[in-house]
């Protein structure tokens, strides 16, 4: 019933946008993005950090404040390795007219709204409107899995990752994390307010939790003769961008499902559409007001930083869309409630860096898995 009510609100919410349209004779085109300054991990007001020797990632042992940098070299897991049991990749589709929670909706192209000159925080979006997409989803099963066993497995955003799935082979082999199954799960097309992407991941809500557990989890388990385990201490979470603070919604939100997460630039910014007075500034919420009010919930959280990180890429000036000041914030407040979390602040680096990711991964998935039991 709930899911039916969001979708009609939703459906309500694009009708008005429509009637928009029709007034505004020349929707707003998108403004250039600006280039990102390069941050000082030292700037006054960035939390105290440990800074390692260039090429080193911080240990996956201990919490805490990392800066790593400017050298990525990729970590030896992240190539395949002759000998090392390779596990079997499955991908299959999913259509927008067979979801139930995401029916779909797309932001026409090279259109973006623009900002309430009664409050900046809020965007208005005329171009998005109704529309379909395929979803691909790509299930790993590690050679190691026992069938008919229950599995921890982590979700992933903006797949499919083939990194990620290299990168547990090794750890697996390596007894370094739990034998796991992941499922990657593509985004239902476009990027930012007004699109799927958008919708899926930016909402402050436990809707995409929601629909990964009642209709993405089900096709897996049916479909590859898998089990995956219902304890949230054996569920993980991880994404880039959107995708990243995507991550950290789906436990914050369900927490009795979801325990560890990991984020790569976490969109811990002000980028949520349709506009929600609960949560006005979007995922900037989370250090504003969210984790700093709320009592401690059972969450492992690891998120990286670039020094290039993205800085007010819109028109909105709102003063809540700085990547690196969002993560720094994070940092900060998750460390003032007590939360198990490593924060690495990485040079040389941009928006979800990919050299980046390639050296440190290994390590932050060693470091999200620790204290769950791993077969010797």
């Amino acid at each position: 019933m709930r899911a039916r009510f969001d979708i009609a609100l939703l459906i309500g919410l694009l009708a008005l946008a429509g009637e928009s349209v029709a007034q505004q004779a020349n929707p707003s085109p998108c403004p250039p993005r600006p280039t990102p300054p390069t941050r000082d991990a030292h700037t006054a007001g960035y939390v105290t950090a440990i800074e390692l020797p260039d090429g080193a990632n911080a240990p996956a042992n201990k919490d805490g404040n990392f800066i790593i940098g400017p050298t990525h070299t990729p970590a030896p897991e992240m190539t395949v390795q002759e000998g090392v049991p390779q596990g079997m990749v499955y991908t299959f589709d999913m259509l927008s007219k067979d979801s139930k929670i995401y029916p779909g909706i797309v932001r026409d192209a090279d259109t973006c709204g623009q900002p309430d000159p009664s409050n900046p925080a809020k965007l208005i979006v005329t171009t998005s409107h109704p529309g379909s997409y395929t979803r691909h989803v790509s299930v790993y099963v590690p050679k190691q899995y026992v069938a008919g066993t229950a599995s921890p497995f982590l979700i992933g955003a903006d797949g499919p990752d083939k990194a990620l799935f290299t990168a547990l082979d090794n750890l697996i082999a390596e007894k370094k994390v739990p034998v796991m199954i992941a499922i990657s799960i593509s985004n239902g097309s476009g990027d930012a307010q007004g699109s799927e992407r958008g919708l899926e991941y930016d909402t402050m809500s436990g809707k995409y939790a929601e629909f990964v557990e009642h209709e993405v989890l089900p096709l897996v388990e049916s479909q590859y003769h898998v089990r995956l385990t219902h304890d949230p201490e054996g569920r993980a979470t991880m994404g880039g961008s959107s995708g990243g603070s995507c991550a950290l919604i789906m436990a914050w939100y369900h927490p009795e499902w979801y325990h560890r997460v990991l984020t790569y630039s976490g969109t811990y910014v002000n980028q949520q559409w349709p506009w929600n007075p609960a949560t006005p500034g979007g995922a900037w919420e989370f250090h504003k007001s969210l984790i700093p009010n709320s009592p401690k919930k059972p969450i492992r959280l690891w998120m990286e930083v670039g020094d290039r990180d993205l800085g007010n890429p819109n028109a909105m000036r709102d003063g809540m869309h700085d990547w690196v000041v969002a993560n720094e914030e994070m940092a900060k407040v998750l460390a003032a409630k007590g939360y198990h979390y490593q924060f690495v602040f990485a040079q040389n680096a941009g928006h979800t860096d990919r050299a980046v990711k390639m050296q440190t991964l290994p390590e932050a998935l060693e470091w999200l898995w620790l204290g769950y039991a791993v077969a010797k």
